[in-house]
């Protein structure tokens, strides 16, 4: 087996990752700029758009196998060139969660800001913040899908009232179902855990955010899509909403000169919500991977296989005209 893992990994990530694949197999870690597929037969993209002029270069290819999401796939192209797409929904679910309620915890304990002051050795007598408890506060969810409803609980351990969004809403005990206006209006959290699609894309605009409360904070561990970042920062920057924790970005990675850096009333974390065991890691991530490679190759159905057409008559071996 041949398989190509496309990001930027440091030498000890890089070996790590390999421990979790078979020893006879061929596993490359490659950055984006330095793609070599000729001979690949699958693919861990990590967050790399597949198109077809990828596909072209990879005539070998028999499966690619993404993360949580798989939006940066084109998905038909695919299944037209026989080449199954599994995704890792689910996997990653505690990790991304977890993340989540550390950014909230974060913003309203002022975790970054008390360590910074007492690191600069600041005398005790200019701490200057506004906190809060979770204790009474309304989250609000939108999206109640697997990580969706981790935070849901998670939140009402902490004592938080739950409200619930989703296009198909869910009986989950504790959480209240309300119209999306309304979840936006009663909310002190919002914390976004929806898919990147169409629909998503720039779900929290400018009139989203002057639904907000004045003193409500956004959390996004989602995909950046589903923010309007040019609006975001213009409610920032004007106070209509308090603060904004953030995981994922319109462009990736942010860029240098986005005003997101510069702004007092935010927390940003470099779209690391997934691998909680180190750098660009998650054991339990890697761990499904390889199996479900395995599976594959075994010529058993994989899990989480999006394109069932591609199945019909998949081989590991390329056909003559594909």
């Amino acid at each position: 087996m041949n398989l190509v893992i496309i990001g930027r990994f440091s030498a000890d990530t890089a070996a790590r990752i390999r421990a979790f694949f078979p020893p006879d197999w061929k596993v490359a870690l490659t950055g984006p700029d330095d793609l070599c597929l000729q001979d690949a037969e699958a693919l861990i993209p990590e967050h790399l758009p597949v198109s077809a002029a990828l596909l072209d270069r990879a005539p070998k290819l028999r499966m690619i196998q993404t993360g949580a999401g798989s939006d940066n796939v084109d998905l038909a192209e695919c299944t037209r060139r026989g080449i199954l797409v599994c995704s890792a929904a689910g996997v990653n679910a505690a990790a991304v969660a977890e993340h989540t309620m550390a950014l909230i915890l974060g913003w309203f304990k002022n975790i970054v800001y008390l360590d910074t002051f007492l690191k600069a050795r600041r005398d005790s007598r200019e701490l200057c913040y506004s906190g809060g408890e979770l204790l009474g506060k309304a989250a609000g969810i939108i999206g109640l899908g697997a990580i969706g409803q981790r935070v849901a609980a998670l939140c009402q351990a902490f004592g938080m009232n739950v409200l619930g969004y989703s296009r198909h809403p869910k009986c989950i005990q504790g959480v209240e179902n309300v119209r999306l206006e309304e979840l936006l209006e009663r909310s002190d959290v919002v914390s976004l855990h929806v898919p990147a699609t169409p629909e998503t894309r720039h779900l929290m605009d400018r009139q989203a955010f002057r639904r907000m409360k004045p003193s409500a904070v956004l959390v996004n561990t989602a995909r950046g899509s589903v923010v309007h970042e040019a609006d975001l920062i213009e409610a920032l920057r004007r106070h209509q909403i308090a603060g904004a924790c953030l995981d994922v970005y319109e462009e990736e990675p942010l860029p240098q000169a986005s005003q997101l850096r510069s702004l007092p009333n935010v927390l940003l974390t470099p779209h690391t919500a997934g691998y909680p065991d180190g750098v660009r890691l998650h054991a339990g991530r890697y761990s499904f991977f390889a199996g479900n490679l395995q599976r594959a190759w075994r010529g058993e159905l994989p899990e989480n296989l999006l394109n069932q057409d591609a199945w019909k008559s998949w081989s590991p071996v390329p056909s003559a005209d594909g």
